[in-house]
């Protein structure tokens, strides 16, 4: 027995970096931005990058994992993390940094299953295996909730590099003790791989999300936009029509028929989104506009935290009680209506305004989440639990990577569209403080002091506009899901 656990104490102290490694950066943005010289839309895949790969590679690393055990699968991932870490952290530049996220990211969706399987080896008796997984999901939501606060206080007394470099002592440790402790599992060889049809949907995804910001911005010409974006619809098609006609598909597309787990899907994401995105632009608009330090906003954004981590427990009740339907709806249209009140405030000001929104923010989205999950499960058949439990992972993570990229596009455009930047600039200055906050102090470095302080005046002012822009649209379109969702589950069970 105490073998059982020490492995589980292993396994899951691996998971800890991997989970706050998906928020930890979102307080750091504005460091990056002035000392890798990082352009926004350098930022925002140097953020987005890991989930988006973790999103397409966690399900076919699970069936590696089946094919040559989960000892192994955990040992490779967490040297791969371990060793990806280390190049981050040195990283000199932002394109080696959006490289090493990305190979951060496959170790992850090495990590993840690899602990899964490891719970359900060990532990045989089914009242310990449910403490077991409800250790490692309260690590998982308590690391991604609390990623920005250690990420402040890294930032707060070392380099920016240091987020990176704690990984690498508990890898050190793990793979030390994994190697000793933790029991090896004979593989199946003929479990089956899909790492092409993983790759192929991970550059669609990035192709698509490639072609939208580079619309909004206007950086290339609009027939290279519509190629990239209709190579990517494309290549999105040959998935689906591969994963329909494959005798063990990736994902089970025919689950995605079924109106209750479509649901569960639009759920996942839609609460992934607005909770990562609103961390980020929140992050921003604290450092930038309201010179705090990254710890600082850390610490601001404690109650948003605290409460989508805690609120587990309270929302399962609620489902039990209320039902589904009225979970589901009303945590999109709480959330909704956080958003819209968080677009009208003035945070210097007005802050325990801001946190008590933040507090509805957090439980409503994550009681949605939790709804999400009770929707998927409910609604597959049991013979296909595993496959309705991966896309419920998979939506988790590609919703934390499309937030991170929805909120930055509408911050980047309304940003774009609302500055007013004094006279006096060179054109090429004035297109560069117009592209982003972090652009815009770069350029104020450049010039006098007082025409400095006009331009950082009118960038502060167009962020707080941009931001307040893509809160209320966000608000906007929650209501609109909260509607669609009431009436999506209208025929659902009340108790289910």
């Amino acid at each position: 027995m105490f073998r059982q656990w020490l492995a589980l104490v292993i396994i899951v102290l691996v998971y800890i970096p991997v989970a706050i490694d998906a928020t930890v950066l979102h307080v750091a943005a504005p460091t990056l931005s002035m000392t890798l010289g990082a352009s926004g839309n350098e930022l925002l895949w140097i953020i987005d990058i890991y989930s988006l790969v973790m999103a397409g590679m966690v399900l076919p690393m699970g069936a590696l994992g089946d094919r040559i055990g989960f000892k192994r699968l955990l040992m490779i991932g967490s040297t791969l993390f371990g060793l990806s870490s280390l190049a981050a952290a040195f990283a000199p530049s932002a394109g080696w940094l959006i490289a090493a996220r990305a190979s951060l990211a496959i170790g992850a969706a090495m990590i993840i299953p690899a602990t899964l399987a490891g719970i359900r080896t060990l532990f045989i008796d089914a009242r310990h295996r449910n403490i077991a997984l409800g250790v490692w999901a309260a690590v998982g939501s308590g690391g991604a909730a609390f990623g920005p606060l250690i990420g402040g206080m890294l930032l707060e007394h070392f380099y920016w590099g240091s987020v990176f470099l704690i990984n690498v002592p508990i890898v050190v440790v793990v793979v030390s003790l994994a190697a000793r402790f933790v029991p090896a599992q004979r593989g199946r060889p003929e479990q089956p791989l899909n790492i092409s049809h993983a790759i192929m949907l991970i550059v669609a995804i990035l192709l698509l999300v490639y072609s939208a910001k580079t619309a909004l911005k206007g950086a290339l010409a609009p027939w290279m936009v519509a190629c990239t974006l209709l190579t990517g619809a494309v290549m999105l098609f040959v998935f689906v029509r591969i994963q329909l006609r494959a005798r063990v598909p990736m994902i089970d597309m025919r689950l995605f028929c079924h109106r209750i787990i479509l649901s569960g899907v639009v759920m996942a994401m839609t609460a992934m989104i607005a909770l990562v995105g609103f961390e980020l632009l929140m992050a921003q608009e604290l450092q930038f506009v309201h010179g705090f330090t990254p710890f600082e906003a850390g610490m601001f954004m404690l109650p948003l935290m605290v409460a989508s981590g805690f609120s587990g427990p309270i929302a399962g009740v609620l489902v039990g009680r209320l039902g589904l339907r009225i979970v589901a709806a009303g945590g999109m249209g709480l959330s909704a209506i956080s958003f819209i009140g968080l677009s009208l405030l003035d945070f210097s000001t007005q802050q325990w305004q801001a946190w008590s929104l933040m507090v509805l923010l957090g439980f409503s989205a994550a009681s949605a989440l939790l709804a999400s999950t009770s929707a998927i499960m409910a609604a597959a058949p049991k013979e296909k639990a595993a496959a309705a439990g991966a896309i419920e992972t998979m939506s988790y993570e590609l919703g934390a990577g499309l937030g991170i990229a929805i909120f930055g596009l509408l911050l980047t455009r309304s940003f774009s569209a609302s500055i007013t930047l004094p006279d006096g600039l060179a054109p090429a200055l004035t297109d560069k403080a117009s592209s982003s906050m972090g652009e815009a102090v770069k350029v104020a470095q450049e010039l006098t002091p007082a025409l400095a302080d006009s331009v950082i005046a009118a960038a502060k002012t167009a962020f707080i506009t941009s931001h307040s822009v893509a809160l209320g649209s966000a608000g906007g379109m929650l209501l609109l899901l909260a509607i669609g969702i009431w009436f999506s589950l209208a025929k659902v069970n009340p108790n289910s």
